[in-house]
C-alpha cells in the first residue's frame, strides 16, 4: 500500500509545506511557534529515520528509492530524486542538527514567524540537494537555501550582521555562476539529446581540456561553500555576527554541501580531471589546516576563533577527497559528519556563554568555570573532540585521512611524507588553540566578572541540546562502523575502477 508513496519527495517538501502554516498560528506570544517548529523538525527527522530503516538496503551500492517526474519538458528538467549511503548519512546529519538548532532558537522573540519559516525552508533545500539526481535540480536546491539563510543572517545577530550576510551572499552567488555554467556545459555537450540526469552524465566523456575546465568550475563553487582557501573569509564574519542557533547551520550543514558536491559531481562525473587535481587538492587542504590553525590562534573573539577552527578541519575533507583512496574518502565523509556535530555545538556554547557574560572577547573572560560548571564541562568535552581525542569521532576520521594519503599509489613517497608532516603539525596547532581557548575562558581570574557575580549556568534546554550533539560523537568514535557501512555508493565503484589510472 505504501509502495507508490513518493517518500523522498515527502521528506523534501514537508518542512516547507509546514512553514506555510506559521502565519496562521495564534499570535498570543511565541510559545506556540517555539513548540511548532521543533515539532515539525522532529516529525521530519522521524520520517527520515523510518524511511531509511524500512526501505533502504544498506548492502547495495546502487541508487535507491528513485523518483522521477517531468517538471519543465521543454528543457528536459525533471524532478529526479534518489539516495545512496553518502546521501543518507548527510540527510540524517541535516535533520539532526536542524532539529537541535530550532531548540537553540528558543530565545528568539523578534519576528519569530519569519525566523522559523526561514529555518524550515533551509531544511527542505538542504535535504533536497542531498537527494537530487538531476544536476539542474541540484543547482536549484543549491540556490534555494541561499535566500532563507540570508534572512537568518541579516535579521538576527550582531551589529555587523548585514555586512556578514551580504558577504555570504556575494561569495555564494559568485560561486553559483561557475556551478551553473559547468552544469549546463556537462548537460548540453555532445550531439545527443541534452540531459540533466546525473546517471546519464556519468556515461559521458569529454576532451581532457574541457573536463579540466568543468572540474575547475565545479571546484570553485564547492570551495566557496566548504570553504577552502582563499574563498573562506565569509565564514568568520558569519560566525561572528549571526545568532548562535543560525550559526549551527553554516557550521554544521552548509560546508557539507560543498564536500558532497566534490564527491558526487567532481569525483563521480569527472574522474579523469579529478585524478589530475587530486595532488593540488591535498596540498590546498594541508596548507589550509596550518593557515587556519595559525589564524585561529591569533583571534581574540571567541566565535571567530571557532570559525577558523572549522575552516582548519575542512582541510582534512579536502585531503581525504584528493587522496583517491577508499580510506581517504571514508575519512572525508566521516570528517564531514564529525565536524557537523562538533561544528554545530561550539557556536551554540559560545553563544550561550555570550548571553550570560555579554562578551565574546577572550581577554575579558576568565574564571567562568566556577559560576558555570555545566558550560565548562560541555565546552571542554567538545574542545577535546575538536582536537581529535581518541575515542571521539574526530580521531577516527583524521586517522582515516592520514591512512588514505599514506596508502595512496597515485603520489610519490616524498609528497606523502610532506603532506603527513603538515597534517601532523596541524593536529598539534589544533591542540594549542583549543586548550588555550579553554584556559582563557574558564581558568584564572577577571575583575570584570565581579560586575556580574551571579552568572547563570546552562539550563535544561542547553544541557539537552549539547548532550544530544555529544553522544553521537562518542558513539562514532567508539564504534565507527555506525557510519562507515553507509559509504556504499556508486562513488566508490567509480573510484575503484579508475584508481590505477596514472
Amino acid at each position: 500500500m505504501m509502495s507508490n508513496v513518493p517518500r523522498l519527495t515527502t521528506i523534501v517538501l514537508f518542512p516547507t509545506l509546514a512553514s506555510f502554516l506559521l502565519p496562521i498560528l495564534p499570535r498570543s506570544g511565541n510559545r506556540i511557534i517555539r513548540w511548532y517548529t521543533p515539532g515539525i523538525c522532529i516529525s521530519e527527522f522521524s520520517l527520515i529515520t523510518y524511511i531509511f530503516h524500512s526501505h533502504f538496503q544498506f548492502d547495495s551500492q546502487s541508487i535507491q528509492l528513485m523518483e522521477t517526474s517531468n517538471w519543465i519538458n521543454s528543457i528536459h528538467f525533471h524532478w529526479r530524486l534518489g539516495i545512496d549511503g553518502l546521501s543518507m548519512s548527510l540527510i540524517s546529519l541535516t535533520g539532526f542538527v536542524t532539529t537541535l538548532a530550532t531548540l537553540a532558537a528558543w530565545p528568539i522573540t523578534r519576528n519569530t514567524r519569519l525566523f522559523h519559516f526561514s529555518m524550515l525552508v533551509t531544511y527542505s533545500a538542504q535535504v533536497g540537494l542531498f537527494v537530487s539526481r538531476d544536476i539542474l535540480l541540484f543547482f536549484f536546491m543549491w540556490e534555494l537555501e541561499l535566500i532563507p539563510v540570508y534572512l537568518l543572517l541579516c535579521l538576527w545577530g550582531g551589529r555587523r550582521r548585514l555586512y556578514s550576510a551580504t558577504k555570504f551572499v556575494s561569495y555564494t552567488a559568485g560561486g553559483s555562476i561557475f556551478l551553473l555554467v559547468a552544469a549546463l556545459t556537462t548537460s548540453f555537450y555532445g550531439n545527443g539529446v541534452p540531459s540533466f540526469d546525473i546517471q546519464v552524465l556519468m556515461g559521458k566523456s569529454y576532451p581532457i581540456s574541457l573536463e579540466i575546465a568543468l572540474h575547475l568550475g565545479f571546484l570553485i563553487a564547492y570551495a566557496v561553500k566548504l570553504p577552502l582557501f582563499p574563498f573562506h573569509t565569509w565564514l568568520p564574519d558569519t560566525h561572528g555576527e549571526a545568532h548562535y542557533s543560525t550559526c549551527m547551520l553554516p557550521a554544521g550543514v552548509l560546508p557539507k554541501m560543498g564536500g558532497y558536491g566534490l564527491i558526487r559531481i567532481n569525483l563521480e562525473l569527472l574522474i579523469h580531471a579529478h585524478l589530475l587535481f587530486g595532488s593540488w587538492l591535498i596540498l590546498l587542504g594541508a596548507v589550509q589546516i596550518i593557515y587556519a590553525s595559525l589564524a585561529s590562534m591569533s583571534q581574540h573573539n571567541l566565535k571567530r576563533r571557532i570559525a577558523y577552527s572549522s575552516i582548519s578541519h575542512m582541510g582534512f575533507v579536502a585531503i581525504g577527497i584528493g587522496s583517491l583512496t577508499d580510506a581517504g574518502i571514508n575519512g572525508a565523509i566521516l570528517q564531514m559528519i564529525s565536524h557537523g556535530l562538533i561544528g554545530a555545538a561550539l557556536p551554540l556554547l559560545a553563544g550561550t556563554c555570550y548571553d550570560r557574560t555579554h562578551t565574546l572577547s577572550l581577554d575579558e573572560l576568565g574564571g567562568v568555570a566556577t559560576p558555570m560548571p555545566r558550560l565548562f564541562t560541555m565546552f571542554s568535552a567538545f574542545s577535546l573532540a575538536s582536537l581529535a581525542l581518541p575515542g571521539m569521532s574526530g580521531f577516527v576520521s583524521e586517522l582515516l585521512v592520514f591512512l588514505g594519503v599514506v596508502t595512496s599509489e597515485q603520489y610519490s613517497s616524498l609528497f606523502k611524507v610532506e603532506i603527513t608532516v603538515l597534517e601532523a603539525a596541524g593536529t598539534v596547532l589544533v591542540s594549542i588553540y583549543s586548550l588555550s581557548m579553554l584556559r582563557r575562558m574558564f581558568y584564572g581570574y577577571r575583575a570584570s566578572n565581579e560586575s556580574n557575580p551571579h552568572l547563570i549556568d546552562f539550563g535544561p534546554r542547553e544541557v539537552f541540546t549539547s548532550t544530544c550533539l555529544f553522544l553521537p560523537i562518542l558513539g562514532i568514535g567508539s564504534y565507527p562502523n555506525l557510519i562507515l557501512p553507509l559509504r556504499n555508493s556508486e562513488v566508490f565503484s567509480t573510484l575503484l575502477s579508475y584508481s590505477t589510472v596514472k
